[in-house]
């Protein structure tokens, strides 16, 4: 059933097209025109306006006219050539998936070795090598730039990879983990379990551990609850954990904002973090290669 019904659809596909260009030849040659060799002036169509502006049926010029005939051809040619007859592929066999696995086979053969060499080098060491880097710098543009921006200064929801804040960790063998397996972050939602004022209570004491202005007494009833809910990911200290990316309470460092508006809500629905792996898409030479990138950005490799 499932081949009669993308048969089907081909064909649907195919008919009209063949029928509207060929239909498309008698058409243009029908409204050539028909003024002939020795006429004045062209047919009048009978509409007239402001009594002197009339409309006249010129026929195309004979250049212009061929050029229809010209694209009707070519269309033909092309359609036999090349896919877009429904699932008729084209006597060349072309097709942008076989055309786009070219294309990375031979930029693999040509670039490949070098990905290779930098591969065997490690990450610290790749961090002062300039060429590397530049290297590193457009696979960064092309595939991370994208949630990260082109300064890896990042966005809400997406970290800042320039600063000394690391979810999981800013090691150069934590990068690299990190950009081979990709992340998911989850802060679960506790708007239900704390109620409006029990959120009100911990955005207050979660904003008095980075030293922001907070109201004492409301922060200590926060402080109840975090110690009972959010310290299995947070610690005790509110420091957080690189093992499961809880973030760092303490800093002025925030992923999603600061704002007490934006902490309640970050409390209140939680939040879903997801950043892809790229093992399979870009290959380890290439995310070696990047992670040497990151780390080179990073402010951390200052303290290391």
């Amino acid at each position: 059933m499932a081949d009669f019904v993308s048969e089907f659809w081909s064909w649907f596909i195919i008919v009209p097209t063949v029928i509207g260009i060929l239909a498309l030849f008698p058409l243009v040659y029908h409204n050539r025109g028909t003024k002939t060799q020795g006429e004045s002036e062209a047919d009048k169509m009978g509409h007239v306006w402001d009594e002197d502006l009339e409309e006249y049926n010129n026929p195309l010029p004979g250049w212009w006219l061929n050029m229809f005939y010209i694209t009707l051809v070519f269309g033909i040619i092309y359609l036999i050539l090349y896919p877009g007859l429904g699932s008729f592929g084209g006597v060349l066999g072309w097709s942008s998936k076989h055309r786009y696995q070219s294309e990375l086979d031979q930029a693999s053969a040509k670039y490949g070795p070098i990905f290779a060499k930098y591969q065997q080098t490690p990450i610290i060491q790749l961090d002062e090598n300039p060429d590397a880097m530049e290297s590193a710098r457009r696979l960064f543009v092309n595939y991370c730039a994208q949630c990260h921006g082109s300064d890896a200064r990042g966005a809400p929801g997406f970290p800042n990879l320039r600063d000394s804040d690391w979810l999981y960790g800013g090691k150069p063998d934590q990068i690299e983990t990190t950009i081979l397996n990709g992340r998911n972050g989850v802060m679960p939602a506790w708007g239900q379990v704390l109620g409006e004022d029990g959120v009100f209570n911990v955005a207050e004491y979660v904003l008095s551990l980075s030293g922001r202005q907070h109201d004492p007494a409301v922060a200590a009833k926060g402080k109840e609850k975090f110690d009972q809910l959010c310290v299995a990911c947070h610690g005790p200290d509110g420091k957080g954990s690189t093992a499961v990316g809880a973030p760092n309470l303490t800093d002025k460092t925030w992923l999603y904002g600061g704002s007490q508006k934006t902490v309640m809500e970050t409390i209140t629905n939680g939040r879903q973090g997801h950043m892809p792996p790229h093992k399979e898409f870009l290959g380890e030479a290439k995310v070696h290669l990047l992670a040497a990138y990151v780390y080179h950005l990073s402010a951390q490799r200052e303290h290391q």
